[in-house]
C-alpha cells in the first residue's frame, strides 16, 4: 500500500546563500529538490509539497512599497498570496520537467490557513523575511518604514513580521482528495495565506506562517506517514559550533523533546522543525510508524528508506520517531 510524505521546502533553499533570487537561480534549486521527489515517487510515495517563502514575499513587499507612488501597494497576506502562486508555478514546472510522465499530475493548490486573533505572535514579530541589510539601513528602515529588524545569522539584519500559529487549513480536504488521486499537489505555499474569523467571514491578515508548522497541520489532515522538512543541513546537530558538535541521525519524540529543552534547537532555526516534527509523529496513536525527517534534499530518499530497512548507500539525515517505533524495531532486530 502507498504511502504520503509532506515535504516541506524552505524559502532559503529556492533562494540560497549568496543568490539574489533570480527566476534562473530558483529553478536551478527547485529542479534539484524535483530529483528528490522523483526518487520517492518511484518507490510508490504520494507526494505533498509545502513550501517557504521568507526571502520572496519579502523581496516583493520591498517592490510594492518603492512603487507604491504609482500603483497601490498591497498587504502582506495579499502578497504572500502572490508569491503561493509564483513559487507554486515554478515547482510544477520542476516538477514536470524532471517527472514527466511518471505522475498522474501536478496541482499547486492556493491554501489558506486560520490563525488565532489573539495568538501573541501579533505582539512578537520573529519571522524574518526579504534580504539581508546592514545595521545602518536596519535603523533607517525602523525609523522610516516602521519595522521591526532583528540581527539574523550574523550575515546582517533583516525585517521580521507576525508569525502566528497554523490551526487548519481551508482547503484541507480537496488537498487529501487530490493527493489520493494521484496528483503531486502543492499546498500551503509560503506557510499558506494567513486568515481570521470575523463575524463569521474570512478575512486575510497580514502575518507570515511558519512553512513547518503549516506542513505539520497539512500532514496530519492528509494522514501521512511521514513529515520531510527540507533544509541546507544533511542532519541534525547536537552542541553546534562547540567542540563536541555532532550529528545525530536517529531520535525519539522524548530525546528530540529533552534536547529542545535543553536549548539545542534554537527558535529561529531547528527549533520550529523539531516542534512539528514532534507534534506530526505524536498526533495519531492509530499510527504509531509516524517519522519526521530533516535533512538535505540529496538525502531525502535514502532517510526514509532508512526508516523501512532498506540499504542506503551514502549518508541519511535525521530521523525522528515515536518512542514506541524505536522499542518495535529493537524486539525484531533481537528476534
Amino acid at each position: 500500500m502507498s504511502k504520503t510524505a509532506v515535504v516541506a521546502l524552505g524559502g532559503n533553499a529556492l533562494t540560497q546563500e549568496g543568490q539574489d533570487g533570480t527566476q534562473e537561480e530558483q529553478y536551478a534549486n527547485a529542479i534539484a529538490m524535483a530529483k528528490s521527489v522523483r526518487s520517492l515517487l518511484r518507490q510508490g510515495w504520494k507526494i505533498i509539497i509545502v513550501h517557504g517563502n521568507g526571502p520572496q514575499v519579502g523581496n516583493l513587499a520591498i517592490q510594492h512599497e518603492e512603487g507604491a507612488k504609482l500603483v497601490p501597494a498591497q498587504p502582506l497576506f495579499a502578497l504572500g498570496a502572490m508569491t503561493q502562486g509564483a513559487l507554486g508555478s515554478l515547482i510544477s514546472l520542476a516538477m514536470h520537467e524532471i517527472c514527466g510522465e511518471e505522475c498522474s499530475g501536478i496541482v499547486s493548490v492556493v491554501t489558506h490557513v486560520v490563525v488565532d486573533p489573539n495568538d501573541p505572535a501579533f505582539e512578537n514579530p520573529t519571522k524574518p523575511i526579504g534580504p539581508f541589510f546592514s545595521e545602518a539601513e536596519s535603523k533607517e528602515f525602523s525609523a522610516n518604514r516602521g519595522w521591526s529588524m532583528i540581527q539574523d545569522s550574523g550575515r546582517g539584519y533583516r525585517r521580521v513580521v507576525p508569525s502566528p500559529e497554523p490551526k487548519a487549513t481551508l482547503e484541507a480536504n480537496a488537498i487529501a482528495q487530490l493527493t489520493e488521486a494521484g496528483n503531486i499537489v502543492v499546498a500551503a505555499g509560503g506557510g499558506g495565506i494567513p486568515v481570521m474569523q470575523d463575524g463569521g467571514i474570512y478575512k486575510g491578515v497580514d502575518a507570515v506562517v511558519d512553512k513547518d508548522f503549516a506542513a505539520e497541520r497539512i500532514a496530519d489532515a492528509a494522514n501521512a506517514d511521514a513529515l520531510v522538512m527540507v533544509t541546507g543541513v544533511p542532519t541534525v546537530m547536537l552542541d553546534f559550533g562547540k567542540p563536541t558538535q555532532r550529528a545525530v541521525e536517529n531520535l525519539t519524540v522524548s530525546e528530540a523533546r529533552q534536547h529542545l529543552e535543553d536549548g539545542q534547537f534554537p527558535p529561529g532555526s531547528m527549533g520550529p522543525k523539531m516542534e512539528a516534527a514532534m507534534k506530526f509523529v505524536n498526533g495519531d496513536d492509530s499510527n504509531p510508524n509516524r517519522l519526521a525527517a530533516i535533512t538535505t534534499p540529496e538525502l531525502v530518499y535514502g532517510t526514509l528508506a532508512e526508516t523501512s530497512g532498506g540499504v542506503v548507500e551514502g549518508g541519511v539525515g535525521t530521523c525522528i520517531t515515536t518512542d514506541e517505533a524505536i522499542a518495535d524495531r529493537s524486539n525484531k532486530e533481537v528476534a
